[in-house]
């Protein structure tokens, strides 16, 4: 039999079997842009609400800076775990890479334990005032976003266990779990300054 006209078949990254490129890092990009415009729209709206109905001196709702301040602390530092978890994964050092993600794990839950303490603790509920309510959503809203990281987090590090799926030779969902979180994170950093120190 003449095998001289049959094909030649090599192998392909499953990100371009079929002639299709990896879209996965667009589509995130995508996401985190559509998802900062709603909170640029947050805002937008608190800043407006501000300046045509500036806050009265001792108001109830002028906000303490310690316990904000620390949970910006963590936050920061839990970039810098997530960002040392994605080197040491990228260099084949995967159990090192899974203690900076339990690391960066327990940095957010601290950081959503922070938040909960604060809202305890706060002398304005959600519906006392339209600012205590934008205070309530953007921080909530962001508090979501911190959760989820946090899942997305934990997703991760078990998909870089021993013969997981996520390796030095294929890391995407660390690399898109990681900048999800620097997202999340940069937006608190706009959010303490926007809520706690104007």
């Amino acid at each position: 039999m003449d095998t001289s006209l049959q094909p030649v078949t090599t192998a392909q990254p499953a990100s371009e079997e079929h002639g299709h490129p990896d879209f996965r890092l667009f589509g995130l990009a995508t996401f985190l842009v559509a998802d900062g415009m709603t909170f640029a729209g947050f805002f937008a709206a608190y800043l407006t609400f501000r300046a045509v109905n500036p806050l009265p001196e001792g108001a109830i709702y002028e906000l303490e800076l310690l316990l904000p301040t620390i949970n910006t602390v963590l936050l920061l530092v839990s970039s810098f775990t997530f960002h040392r978890a994605g080197t040491a994964c990228r260099s084949g050092r995967m159990q090192t890479s899974r203690r900076w993600l339990l690391l960066s794990i327990a940095l957010g839950i601290a950081f959503l334990a922070g938040q909960m303490v604060e809202y305890f603790s706060l002398p304005f509920g959600l519906t006392d005032n339209l600012f205590a309510s934008t205070f309530y959503a953007l921080t909530g809203f962001h508090g979501l976003h911190v959760t989820l990281g946090v899942i997305c987090i934990l997703i991760v590090w078990f998909q870089a266990r021993p013969g997981g799926s996520i390796s030095q030779d294929s890391h995407f969902g660390l690399e898109a779990a990681e900048l999800y979180w620097h997202f999340v994170d940069g937006i608190w950093v706009i959010l303490y300054g926007i809520l706690y120190l104007l």
